[in-house]
């Protein structure tokens, strides 16, 4: 193993400290100071261990840079990536071309599409209609308010306010702060909320009433908060700074809070790029998904920093009629679905009042898409674009898509989850390894799209964002848990999972999360959580099989499910709950999973 020369470990300190003053916003770093003298955050030393292994291939902890009594003494501690022997080039799918869509930060890019088209219609809501002009000087007024109340750079600030345009207004607010959101649903149980904000450790909580440290934005229409427009001094934000944490369910119990970038969301709409899909002016995006999702940046952030229209829904619970009616009246043209929702909408779709008519594009995923309904959606809609997209959270809302054909519905594997969007790139690996040409491994995502890392999670962060070298070269991935392989025509196609993660109506489950709040529910001693398949591909809904400390407990699954409803989102209760006097074993007494579906 080759080592490092006196000189060449000079530069990688000096290279270190060049990040970290980036990072920090100062012109250069005194090496005998430490973190906290210069009043570092947690997530500005997350973001720092990221560009570390992402640019010089080294790895290092937000522990350790908090802890080292100086700059020089952490520098002296980094040592290079896992993986350091070099790998030949990994199945990859070429990166899209160059692009400046990562270049952007998020509200800049709003920005700019404010002073192109101040009067074009940004946002619609029922009766109510926000241009971009409103929309921007709204923002400054609130962003001004938001500052004075305590939101500073580096803050992440949880917004728990229904879907509307004043939403939007507060999200680019706490953007245009240099802080980041984290958007809640406020049909979530009370204590999973209480839980979420606690983690975050905000200077408050955007939020209409009953919040400790709240602030809620005054009782008025966008219009009134632009005409009293205050004057915002612009703050410096990167597109690498955070932008959005977005919680999903997490193994240990805990849901996990994924730090995304502005970048991860501006790549998927280049300004001067070609785009999975059209988002800019003509166009009218429904915004429907939950605001926790990243699905919610797609259908938001799309049409507003491509100067289209988002047209956002009245209600939580998006069903054929409503979107037949938003087409009607708002001019819906373009939608995202979930995968089962896709699947619902093309079973419920009535010839007499078909609710596609209208629609240029559909966008689906979340899950495996049904063929034989991708293929009657096409049949009955051939002139409407049906685009298949693949992603986890942790690189925004998209990796890969496809533009669905009929030759695809016939295809005796699954339609293809498809190419790399602007600004990433797809590695198949088995373990730290290339996969061999047409063998499937895990997706491995590279680029601008990936997560700085989980909040406040070190150790997950680590083992899920790794560094290697690829072809002789450091690279920072995110290793998905999915198994993949390429086609014959370069297209990448999805063939499960390496652990239990399941989706369950486009939401991503850890069943170990649910067992967790299981056992602690007064009486239940073992529990055990199982996907059921849907008819049509996926899982449909989950199913839990638990014991009783005593067997006389009168513990009813009523009471048990009814524990669950108030602490878990709805997604993640189970529909099915079964008291078990045992649960079932294999011969080494271990659970034996695969026996459950069985005891249905």
């Amino acid at each position: 193993m080759p080592v490092s020369s006196p000189a060449s470990t000079q530069r990688t300190a000096k290279a270190a400290l060049q990040i970290i003053a980036e990072v920090l916003g100062v012109p250069e770093t005194d090496e005998t100071e430490s973190f906290y003298d210069f009043g570092g955050t947690s997530l500005q030393a997350m973001r720092i261990c990221a560009r570390l292994a992402k640019d010089l291939g080294l790895q290092a902890s937000p522990e350790a840079l908090f802890e080292a009594d100086t700059l020089t003494d952490f520098t002296a501690e980094l040592t290079p990536s896992p993986g350091s022997t070099t790998a030949p080039a990994a199945q990859p799918i070429p990166p899209a071309p160059p692009h400046r869509g990562a270049e952007r930060s998020l509200h800049a890019a709003v920005t700019h599409q404010a002073r192109l088209r101040p009067t074009a219609l940004a946002l619609m809501c029922g009766n109510e209609r926000v241009n971009y002009a409103t929309l921007d000087a709204a923002s400054d007024t609130y962003a001004a308010e938001l500052t004075d109340a305590g939101v500073h750079p580096g803050s992440v600030v949880p917004v728990l306010l229904p879907r509307s345009p004043r939403l939007v207004a507060v999200l680019l607010a706490v953007l245009k702060c240099g802080a980041s959101y984290a958007a809640l649903d406020p049909r979530w149980p009370a204590p999973r909320i209480h839980d979420v904000i606690s983690r975050l450790r905000a200077p408050l909580t955007v939020a209409e009433e009953g919040v400790l440290h709240g602030w809620a934005p005054p009782a008025e229409s966008l219009e009134q908060a632009a005409a009293r427009r205050i004057a915002f001094p612009d703050v410096t934000v990167t597109p690498d700074d955070p932008a959005a944490v977005f919680f999903t369910s997490g193994t240990t119990g805990v849901p996990k809070g994924v730090l995304s970038p502005h970048r991860a969301t501006t790549r998927l709409f280049p300004p001067d790029g070609v785009s999975f899909a059209d988002f800019g002016p003509g166009r009218v995006v429904l915004q429907a998904a939950p605001v926790p999702w990243d699905a919610f940046s797609l259908e938001l952030w799309g049409p507003l920093t491509s100067g289209g229209t988002c047209a956002i829904a009245p209600c939580d619970y998006l069903l054929p009629d409503a979107l037949t009616d938003l087409v009607a009246r708002a001019g819906v043209d373009t939608v995202w679905l979930t995968s089962s929702l896709f699947n619902l909408f093309v079973d419920e779709d009535d010839p007499d009042r078909p609710c596609f008519a209208g629609i240029r594009q559909v966008l689906t995923g979340g899950e495996r898409i049904s063929p034989a309904h991708a293929s009657r959606f096409l049949a009955r809609y051939p002139d409407t674009v049906l685009i298949n997209g693949y992603g986890p959270v942790e690189s925004c809302v998209f990796a890969t898509t496809h533009q669905v054909t009929a030759a695809d519905c016939a295809r005796a594997e699954d339609i293809p989850i498809g190419v790399p969007v602007p600004g990433t790139a797809v590695h198949i690996l088995d373990g730290d390894r290339p996969a061999a040409p047409g063998e499937p491994g895990e997706i491995c995502l590279a680029g601008d799209g990936l997560a700085l890392g989980y909040l406040g999670d070190a150790e997950a962060t680590a083992a899920s964002f790794v560094t290697l070298l690829l072809d002789g070269s450091p690279l920072r991935l995110y290793r998905t848990g999915d198994l993949g392989v390429l086609d014959a025509d370069g297209s990448l196609s999805f063939r499960g999972r390496t652990d239990r993660q399941v989706k369950i109506a486009g939401h991503r489950v850890e069943p170990g999360e649910i067992e967790t709040a299981a056992r602690r529910v007064p009486g239940v001693c073992e529990a055990a959580v199982i996907p059921v398949p849907a008819p049509a591909g996926g899982y449909e809904r989950l199913a839990l099989f638990y014991t009783s400390k005593d067997r006389d407990d009168p513990s009813h699954p009523a009471v048990v499910r009814r524990a669950l409803a108030a602490r878990l989102p709805a997604p993640l209760v189970p529909r099915t709950v079964r008291r078990c006097a045992s649960l079932p074993t294999t011969d080494n007494g271990k659970l034996d999973r695969r026996a459950l579906p069985a005891w249905l």
